[in-house]
């Protein structure tokens, strides 16, 4: 038997140091933020592997490059798109086809410096940062680079991505896309971490934020092509006017000295995973907005301590040095801005000129996701992850039904839903005894991890559920809301998709590698794995499949990893047959109902990628790899459709030592060119449909 495939970097999963410190803060290098005792939910999912999964695999590929592929980009190095040789015919072997939407070679695990697809697939370059998609907006000079320029410009780091049709343009479509974070040694030629200008400052305020972008699609192929200067297209950015919304605006928690009333904040930041309304507004959550505040260790009274030490805001000046150029990055200067960001946030993008605004009823945290659903009476139930480790899962149920079509008060009545309704957060429960649960994923007796759970209410407009805290503290402080009612701590909960099939919640737990560890939370059902490297994906199915339930229904659906490493599980499907897959973080779905996940940090060997899942059926848990991205990389915001998957490359050439002068890739321009994060469309050369 060979050895399982190399675990790969110094931090957790295959991240680079520079792509913690400049994404995240180093979250992972600090104190977790939540020490409360609650029992601990990050181990369970080990623990969902059937009988069968035991059965040893009989093969898997090795991490290589492949050769011979297609290119992404104008003189970008030639890449590989090549099967991955686990085995089995190319449609899945054993005489049957692969699921429907997932009959592609799937690409072998690799370290080329492209965005490497399977054979028989093309792709193109959509946009990338610095692309101008306003009127009057500059081509891109990174030597001659602006603020204003940038405000005009596509954004750095494209994560999330919404798709929804342009009215009345035929072959068109309108883009959301948003920006995570800046990454200014890649950005600025000469850069000084620890003497930033304000000319450096002022464009990553205008790199942030969100695109909204109409793109042209060529009607023979899948390419997609930018449409600068449309009508629709829009720049939101770091210093873009929002409006305030629900149950906290006004607070006294969100006033400061440039917004005396608590009602209109300047910005967004760090926005992460998303979701689309069923009234056809976007979303987008804050993440990791604690890095941007600096001087949080500086505070001495104790509440206010407290609460800044629990949203991860410690130490002195920050890593990007804003707070010399406003000070409302000064925490010790202006102490309520900071609980100004962790929101969702929403945009109408078929109108430039609505104000975007912060929606307080969803409780603020490190958002990733918000997926919506309707109940069966027409309210709207978004699903929610806090990103980071031993924190928490939530859903919101809105109190007010949809009003379907588009006129104007339709329109107005929709923009309300999301301000009236109640938080709750996830408590997990597993049906095995604790002695059962030794942290190495063995199985329990019965068999497989699974259990139930139940949403326990944290507020609802002015009332709190929870002891000792006001309403507006428990939105403002979701966090401490969540630990004083007895919330089930997981593997950093990310991306969120309730499939549009069977209403199941899919929940992408991205990995915790302080499983544990001494002083941390141990394994439990539903997270049985210590030292979580690889992450999971858990299946979870309301009561009487009614969103706005009270209870619910858990079991493992993958447990990610190595195939020939026994604690991983597929579904149930033979792990001979499936491709290698570490630490999921965005999902969506296809029109067939299978799962597509993108990775970040894999932890095996290879740079992260695309993977395709059949979720029900014979085929369900059958794990097939669609692409790999550059190197540094990671696959964020998947858009999977009939004839096209789109997939935003962010962070390439994020690799520790690397800077302009030293790139560490090539992507997607080729030697001589700056590196750019950018959207692929990727697409079938014969111009049939996907997976087909």
């Amino acid at each position: 038997m060979r050895k399982f495939l190399p675990l790969i970097g110094s931090h957790p999963g295959g991240r680079s140091a520079m792509t913690c410190r400049y994404r995240c803060g180093d979250a992972c290098f600090h104190e977790t933020p939540n020490v409360s005792d609650n029992e601990y939910v990050g181990d369970v999912i080990t623990g969902a592997l059937s009988r069968r999964s035991m059965v040893r695999a009989a093969a898997v590929v090795t991490a290589a490059a492949a050769a011979g592929g297609v290119v992404g980009g104008v003189g970008a190095p030639s890449a590989a798109a090549a099967p991955s040789g686990h085995g089995r015919e190319p449609h899945g072997g054993k005489g049957h086809k692969a699921a429907r939407g997932l009959r592609f070679a799937a690409v072998a695990p690799n370290t080329a410096d492209a965005v490497v697809v399977p054979e028989g697939h093309a792709q193109n370059v959509v946009i990338r940062w610095g692309d101008p998609i306003l009127r009057g907006a500059p081509a891109f000079d990174p030597d001659r680079q602006s603020a204003k320029a940038q405000a005009g410009q596509f954004g750095y780091n494209n994560d999330y991505m919404a798709v929804l049709d342009v009215p009345g343009e035929r072959h068109r479509q309108l883009m959301v896309i948003n920006h995570e974070y800046t990454d200014e040694q890649l950005m600025f030629a000469g850069y000084d971490a620890e003497a930033p200008t304000r000319e450096q400052a002022e464009i990553g305020w205008a790199a942030h934020g969100l695109s909204v972008l109409v793109v042209q699609e060529e009607q023979r192929s899948g390419r997609l092509t930018a449409v600068t200067r449309h009508r629709l297209n829009r720049r939101i950015t770091g210093t873009t006017p929002f409006e305030v919304t629900g149950p906290a605006a006004g607070s006294e928690l969100l006033k400061t000295s440039a917004d005396p009333e608590g009602t209109r904040i300047l910005g967004t930041l760090n926005n992460c995973g998303g979701g689309i309304t069923p009234w056809g507004t976007v979303l987008s959550g804050e993440e990791n907005f604690n890095q941007y505040f600096a001087n949080g260790g500086g505070v001495t009274e104790p509440t206010t301590a407290a609460r800044l030490k629990r949203y991860g805001i410690t130490g002195g000046a920050s890593q990007r040095k804003w707070e010399r150029f406003d000070k409302r990055f000064d925490v010790a200067r202006e102490p309520n801005e900071v609980n100004r960001f962790g929101w969702v946030v929403e945009i109408d993008p078929y109108d430039p000129e609505a104000t975007p605004r912060k929606l307080t009823a969803l409780g603020r945290f490190k958002h990733e996701a918000a997926e919506p659903r309707l109940t069966a009476d027409g309210r709207p139930v978004l699903y929610m992850g806090d990103d980071e480790k031993f924190d928490y899962f939530y859903k919101f149920v809105s109190g007010k039904r949809m009003k379907r079509g588009s006129s104007r008060a339709a329109r107005e009545h929709n923009r309300t839903l999301l301000d009236e309704g109640t938080l709750y957060v996830a408590k997990f429960s597993g049906d095995s005894s604790a002695g059962e649960i030794d942290g190495s994923g063995k199985l329990p007796k019965d068999g497989e991890f699974d259990g139930s759970g139940e949403w326990i209410p944290l507020a609802s407009g002015d009332m709190s559920y929870v002891p000792g805290m006001t309403a507006e503290e428990v939105y403002v402080f979701t966090r401490m809301a969540a630990d004083k009612v007895g919330a089930t701590k997981m593997d950093r909960p990310e991306d969120v998709e309730p499939s549009p099939r069977t209403g199941r919640v899919y929940i992408a737990l991205t990995n915790n590698s302080d499983r544990g560890k001494p002083g941390k939370a141990p394994a439990d059902e539903v997270n049985p794995r210590n030292a979580n490297k690889h992450g999971q994906i858990l299946e979870l199915n309301e009561h009487w499949d009614d969103p706005a339930a009270d209870r619910f229904h858990w079991r493992l659906f993958l447990v990610c990893g190595d195939p020939e490493d026994p604690a991983t599980y597929f579904g149930g499907f033979p792990k001979d047959q499936v491709s290698p897959i570490s630490c999921p973080d965005n999902i969506t779905f296809d029109v067939h109902g299978n799962l597509w996940i993108s990775t970040d940090g894999n932890a095996l060997g290879s740079h992260d990628g695309l993977f395709g899942v059949a979720t029900s059926g014979e085929r369900r848990g059958e794990v097939k790899q669609f692409l790999t991205v550059p190197t540094g990389a990671e696959t964020c915001g998947p858009i999977v459709q009939e004839r096209r998957v789109m997939v935003a490359v962010q962070h390439p050439g994020e690799v520790d030592g690397a800077s302009v002068e030293k790139p560490a890739s090539q992507w997607p321009d080729g030697e001589g060119e700056l590196v750019r994060p950018s959207v692929v469309s990727v697409w079938r050369e014969d111009g049939r449909n996907i997976g087909m």
